[in-house]
């Protein structure tokens, strides 16, 4: 795979598959522990402990951002404008990575100020890509 947007499109869809994988793999050992029956599991995971809720929830904002995501570098791809997103798009990563991090780690004010400012950096490069898709 060739191109910083394919590669950052591939890491994106990877962390989302490793919180995921991550989240099975703790069920799974509730499960074999027989600390939680199979059929207990919520969506949320609101029956379990506060990280696991976390987990949960980072990695459903993953899925829930990644068809924009998505769909912006694979236009830009497909377009032959990946001028357009190359350049912000190891960034865009990075505040995905920093913000399920910080959200996995901890609820405290500063922890929660310092995700919001991730996904507003996310959320500032997907309109500016937006934009500038549009006028090239």
């Amino acid at each position: 795979m060739t191109g910083t947007s394919a590669q950052v499109l591939l890491g994106f869809v990877g962390w989302t598959l490793i919180l995921l994988i991550l989240m099975e793999a703790m069920r799974s050992w509730l499960v074999m522990t027989k600390a939680v029956p199979a059929n207990a599991f919520t969506p949320d995971n609101a029956n379990l402990s506060p990280f696991m809720q976390r987990l949960a929830r980072a990695h459903a904002n993953c899925l829930e951002n990644l068809p924009v995501v998505g769909a912006l570098l694979i236009m830009a791809i497909v377009t032959g404008k990946t001028v357009v997103t190359d350049p912000l798009a190891p960034w865009l990563l990075l505040a995905r990575v920093v913000q399920s991090a910080v959200h996995l780690t901890s609820l405290s004010s500063a922890a929660v100020s310092l995700r919001f400012t991730a996904f507003a950096v996310q959320v500032a490069i997907l309109a500016w890509w937006t934009i500038a898709l549009v006028l090239r």
